[in-house]
């Protein structure tokens, strides 16, 4: 989520252009070899520029500083494109483009579908993409993350690639690089599995990675300088990061390296959902985009200037059918090079809903249990209209594409704009209809008072498929430090019931999973409410943490185990849903309670009975008639008595028969 703190992210401001140009007059390529194609015997370069008069390939050494070899004059080609074909093998030679526009020569530049990039994404390179293959890769396959592969099967855990090793006590030799998150075996100095075992054994079933292709704001000349950002500045999209590699000067390097994290990840029965940012550049004016084509790729007001619906100075024009062609080409890219299994888009309410259904339609045909999902919001106005985007509300009009739900999270902390406002999970009375809504996945229930909810008064999910559910990400301040900080007079014991409570929510709720690396331990960024640039000393996971915090792990270990083994707590469809779980209509304030019909969907439990009490006290509520087993109790202190279950403060109770 980028609304406020977003501003700092970018390093532009909104631009002003030239007249802006009738776009729906430009040509229209259909041609599949945009960028470079290459044989041992020749490569072919291809840029589309239509507005050019002239244009031309430089050719270097290396990708950083060696003077030119050689500049080629490019020929003009069908619909806007500049071409030319080099005979021979030019493998290991590195390139950029510049074109002339209204007798003005560009920046040079790689252009917008590089796939390999030297230090800084400054010059790409010409490559073998078959010799970046790790031994085994034609072999890797995506492991089933369930018997049926149904999206709401998934529990989704969101890591940043050098979080999860920079940490001293992490036992990970490769620190903040992909290949740290290739190491198995690794234990802290307490003893504990760390990294990929850590995860493995958590229970997962999806690991989404923050923003790994190449991004702006750090400077992979200079690996040892203490340099930390969170990657949503995108530079060069279809290669990847350079400073998670061992060397950031071989684009090679960086594409063996990653795909030896996804092949690894695969063979652990983990799949790979990439965090991806087509909805704006990190700085538009001198992007790639903008120097081949002035104005075309982004969005603008009505005085020319870029509009900013990302508060990063710029929005992408998704509806455009050069930049629709190119999203679309792009995750196609990442899937059949990489493996990827998923994506998620960031602001994705920036995006128009054709196009965000076109990406869904051919990625599901090449692989049929991908997994996309989105924020479906903005960061700030768009020109294009709301009805045509792929925000929340429109969320029933998107094809297999999951929106994040802010109602079941802030109803459970209290708003993540708001420091000291509080949630169910923290005592606030009032957030129980905003909790059960996203306990039934934000679908249309019969009890539940849509009227009261916080954020939505509509139901919007097509299916629980259709939702994310979630209590903390990476943005805002993570969940320990929401609830420490709006609770100042809470004890660390009843900060960690109340964490406990809150991912007991997440995990027994209708919808897809989704969990903040590290909330499982308790993570917390000392208070830094968004830490998008402030280092690892905030950022990292600090694997010490496990060994203090081992029951809270125990717990969600637990809960996802209970998950995966149990369909009544991912049911398919909203009409399962509304026939089958029913709320207790007599629990006191501050406590939720509902029944699942686990016979309905083949369950094991025939009956399930749920219940949470966000209370600062302990509550009691009837049960259904019938014998009932504990299986969660995140207290360990539930009673049982005459039909009556009591619960202490700040816990949750699963139970079945």
């Amino acid at each position: 989520m980028k609304k406020i703190f977003i501003l700092l992210l970018c390093f532009v401001t909104m631009k002003k252009i030239t007249a802006q140009p009738d776009f729906s007059t430009y040509p229209v390529y259909k041609g599949t070899d945009l960028g470079l194609s290459y044989t041992k015997t020749a490569s072919l370069f291809r840029i589309w520029s239509p507005t050019a008069i002239a244009a031309e390939l430089i050719l270097y050494k290396d990708g950083s500083n060696a003077g030119p070899l050689k500049t080629v004059q490019l020929s003009k080609g069908l619909n806007g494109t500049w071409f030319t074909k080099l005979s021979g093998d030019w493998k290991g030679t590195f390139y950029t483009f510049r074109v002339n526009i209204n007798s003005a020569w560009s920046n040079e530049l790689p252009d917008p579908y590089a796939k390999a990039v030297g230090v800084n994404g400054k010059r790409a390179m010409i490559i073998n993409l078959k010799e970046t293959n790790p031994v085994g890769w034609a072999a890797d396959k995506s492991p089933a993350f369930s018997t049926s592969n149904k999206a709401t099967d998934a529990v989704i855990y969101e890591l940043h690639v050098r979080d999860a090793s920079i940490d001293e006590n992490s036992g990970i030799k490769n620190k903040g690089k992909f290949l740290g998150l290739t190491e198995t075996g690794t234990k802290s100095k307490e003893g504990l599995s760390t990294g990929l075992d850590h995860i493995k054994t958590l229970g997962v079933t999806h690991i989404h990675l923050l923003p790994f292709f190449d991004y702006n704001s750090v400077d992979e000349s200079q690996p040892g300088k203490q340099q930390y950002n969170w990657g949503y500045d995108p530079l060069n999209f279809n290669a990847p990061e350079g400073s998670y590699s061992t060397d950031p000067y071989n684009g090679a390097t960086r594409i063996n390296e990653l795909k030896k994290l996804v092949a690894t990840f695969h063979k652990n029965g983990l799949r790979v959902v990439m965090d991806v940012v087509y909805n704006h550049v990190a700085d538009a004016k001198s992007s790639n985009f903008n120097q081949l084509v002035p104005g075309y790729y982004f969005r603008h007001r009505k005085d020319g200037s870029f509009s900013d619906a990302t508060a990063c100075g710029n929005e992408t024009a998704s509806e455009l059918p050069m930049m629709r062609k190119f999203i679309l080409e792009s995750v196609l890219y990442w899937v059949k090079e990489y493996h990827i299994d998923g994506f998620r888009f960031d602001l994705m309410g920036v995006h128009d809903i054709e196009t965000m259904n076109i990406i869904s339609d051919e990625l599901h045909k090449i692989k049929p249990d991908i997994l996309l999902y989105g924020e479906g919001w903005t960061a700030g106005a768009s020109p294009l209209p709301d009805s045509t985007r792929a925000l929340k509300k429109n969320a029933a009009k998107l094809r297999n594409i999951a929106v994040f739900s802010d109602d079941i999270r802030d109803g459970i902390k209290g708003s993540v704009f708001e420091i000291k406002d509080r949630g169910f999970a923290s005592s606030k009375k009032g957030m129980e209809e905003s909790v059960k809504f996203g306990i039934v996945a934000a679908s249309n229930h019969p009890q539940v008072d849509l009227s009261k909810v916080n954020y939505s008064k509509e139901a919007y999910s097509k299916a629980p498929w259709n939702v994310i559910i979630y209590s903390e990400c990476h943005d805002n301040n993570t969940l320990w430090d929401k609830l420490s900080l709006s609770c100042p007079e809470a004890s660390n014991e009843d900060i960690t019931k109340m964490q406990e409570l809150s991912l007991a929510i997440v995990l027994t709720s209708q919808g897809i999973p989704f969990l903040h690396a590290g909330t499982e331990l308790l993570r917390n960024k000392k208070g830094v409410e968004n830490s998008y640039n402030s280092g690892d000393s905030i950022n990292k996971i600090n694997w010490s943490w496990k060994s203090k915090n081992i029951t809270t792990f125990n717990l969600v270990q637990q809960l996802i185990k209970m998950r995966k083994s149990h369909p009544a707590f991912r049911m398919t469809t909203n009409q399962l849903m509304r026939k089958n779980i029913s709320f207790s209509e007599d629990s006191p304030a501050g406590v939720i309670a509902y029944a699942i019909n686990g016979a309905a969907v083949k369950d094991s439990w025939k009956k399930i009975f749920v219940v949470f009490n966000g209370n600062a006290e302990s509550k009691e509520i009837s049960l259904p008639k019938g014998k009932w087993n504990i299986a969660i109790d995140t207290n360990k202190d539930v009673k049982i008595s005459s039909g009556i279950i009591s619960l202490q403060k700040y816990s949750a109770a699963v139970l079945y028969q």
